[in-house]
């Protein structure tokens, strides 16, 4: 059977009262009383099978709680109990599909911003610019530096404060400025910005931002310079073009005045944006596109003409060029990029590879050679924060030094690699595996705890059951086994009736017999995974598992294996032996 589907894994409260997710509600509540009456607290006399009762009943209780309701049952068939806890609930404007899905994506945000409440996010970036030839010339090996900090912290649940500054140093060259931002949402739908700034790009200001509808949304502002006490006025509309598409329009009134019109294309594979800025004094197009190969592979285009005034934060990283950038994957930790560079007085490559070091960090080594010379380039990425150090190592473009410059290095790294990174890493992964498989094992033993209980609960009715079903000649499970495909398919091959039980599999007799009605017959539904059952239990969790289930009826024997999602109806003439 096919692998089951996102759906599919939001079933487990129909298994729990055996039910087929198409139930109808006279179905459900049939479900639920017969389930009640066998899990009441009231039939136990002993306080430990009581306990066990009143657990079980809990979760039959909650169970028929929300699938009784068609709004709940709604939600969880299509988020599972995610869009339950995540206070989802569906009135008159949430009829549809996508408005289910738009108001659970509204309230994760919302959540996740409340789980960040009280933490800062703290990102930065500093660029150090190093030149041999100019540290053999005696000028010292630093010729630039620019540094940007930022820090996030959310107040409350409508207040956040950005606090922000920069710094470029460029030979005898420099400046910086310091930026906080305040941000005060309204309502749902608008928010309010008041931004101050000192330094180099002295000024206050304030902007508001509105949803106009759940397709445009419009942000106006106004800043005062404390420089030249000129006023600046800016308009931007963006609007929702399709499911893909949106585009803007930005109007920027002051002494650089400018008008400028975007767009921008996104799907699975591939994104496209391009935007016309006209202004004083300046002029630029701009054209990005990206195509994703494969999940670890993708392309990069980005053209750029203009006449641009330049940055003040920024006036020596400013670049203006045309770049075709291909990383591929070489191991689960490393990656190989490359990219081509074209830009209006100069021709680069870059050659370059990473390593990721972690989940939130990564290094990188990039080669460059071009018309300007031979440089190399080190990042390092931590978390938001990230040190970029370029390296010029020659103006002059020398075959056997350029061939040098690329060999070494790689060379150098595969060596460390081989010695060092790989059985570091090996150790580390291996440790962790074990860590997982404690985790996964406490977690298992905890569930199989879980499912013993709830067989106790069944053991008299299933001994009832099968007692009345042998008198007449009915239905009786002998034996039946829930776990790992791989060591249930061996019984298909081997004649041998024995099978000692393993830590990946479960026997599940006494739930099946439980299950079998007055009718003599067993039902287990398609597309629910069997392991939701009452008194069952995933015993190998991330493996394929099957059902195994040998019975007899009208005194013939029967054999017949079922997979997790697979429908089972018993009994049936092509299960004889």
């Amino acid at each position: 059977m096919d692998e089951p589907n996102e759906a599919q894994d939001n079933r487990e409260l129909y298994a729990l009262l055996n039910l087929s997710p198409e139930a109808s509600d006279e179905e459900i509540r049939r479900a639920y009383r017969q389930w009640a009456q066998a899990y009441h607290p009231d039939k136990y006399q002993a306080p430990h099978m009581k306990d066990i009762a009143t657990e079980n009943f809990q979760r039959i209780c909650e169970a028929y709680e929300i699938l009784s309701d068609p709004n709940k049952r709604q939600i969880y068939d299509i988020y599972g109990m995610e869009g339950l806890t995540s206070g989802l609930e569906l009135g008159p404007k949430l009829n549809g599909a996508e408005e289910i899905k738009a108001e659970l994506e509204r309230l994760k945000r919302m959540k996740e911003r409340e789980k960040m409440a009280a933490h800062f996010q703290p990102s930065g970036t500093i660029v150090a610019n190093m030149s041999l030839p100019r540290y053999l010339d005696g000028n010292g090996m630093l010729r630039g530096m620019a540094m940007t900090s930022e820090i996030q912290s959310q107040l409350s649940k409508r207040n956040a404060v950005t606090i922000g500054g920069n710094l470029a140093v460029n030979g005898e060259e420099g400046g910086g400025a310091a930026t906080a931002v305040f941000r005060h949402h309204l309502s749902e739908v608008s928010s309010v910005e008041v931004v101050a700034s000192a330094g180099l790009r002295a000024l206050i200001g304030v902007q508001t931002t509105r949803n106009l509808s759940s397709h445009s949304a419009a942000t106006m502002g106004i800043a005062l310079s404390l420089k030249d006490g000129s006023l600046n006025l800016s308009n931007l509309w963006t609007r929702q073009l399709s499911e893909t598409a949106s585009g803007h329009i930005e109007l920027a009134l002051g002494p650089h005045s400018s008008v400028t019109v975007g767009w921008q294309k996104k799907d699975q594979r591939r994104s496209a944006s391009g935007e016309v800025k006209f202004g004083t004094g300046s002029f630029e197009t701009s054209v990005h596109y990206t195509h994703r190969f494969s999940p670890k592979s993708l392309g990069c285009i980005v053209g750029r003409v203009g006449r641009l005034i330049p940055s003040i934060s920024y006036p020596f990283l400013q670049t203006y060029s045309i770049y075709i950038w291909h990383p591929t994957s070489m191991a689960k930790e490393d990656f190989f990029f490359v990219v081509i560079r074209i830009e209006f007085s100069s021709l680069e490559v870059e050659v370059g590879g990473g390593r990721k070091l972690s989940k939130f960090s990564s290094v990188r080594w990039l080669y460059i050679i071009g018309i300007q010379g031979i440089s190399w380039k080190f990042e390092l990425y931590r978390g938001g924060q990230k040190l970029i150090i370029p390296i010029l190592l020659t103006r002059h473009l020398n075959p056997v030094f350029a061939t040098g410059a690329f060999v070494v290095p790689a060379s150098l790294y595969f060596v460390l690699k081989k010695l060092f990174i790989k059985p570091y890493y090996l150790r580390r992964n291996k440790q962790k595996a074990l860590e997982e498989k404690e985790k996964t094992s406490a977690q298992v033993k905890e569930a199989r705890a879980t499912a013993e209980k709830a067989q106790n609960l069944q053991q008299n009715v299933a001994n009832r059951k099968r007692n009345k079903q042998l008198e007449t000649g009915g239905l009786v499970i002998m034996r039946a086994l829930y776990g790992n495909q791989r060591i249930l398919n061996n019984l298909k091959s081997s004649s041998e009736t024995s099978f000692e039980l393993t830590s990946e599999v479960i026997d599940v007799t006494i739930p099946l017999n439980f299950l079998v009605n007055d009718s003599g017959q067993l039902k287990l539904h398609e597309g629910v995974k069997k392991s939701g059952i009452m008194g069952f239990c995933d015993p190998c969790p991330g493996s394929p598992k099957d059902l195994y289930v040998e019975y007899v009826y009208a005194g013939n024997q029967y054999r017949v294996w079922a997979g997790d999602y697979e429908e089972l109806q018993i009994p049936q003439g092509s299960h004889r032996i």
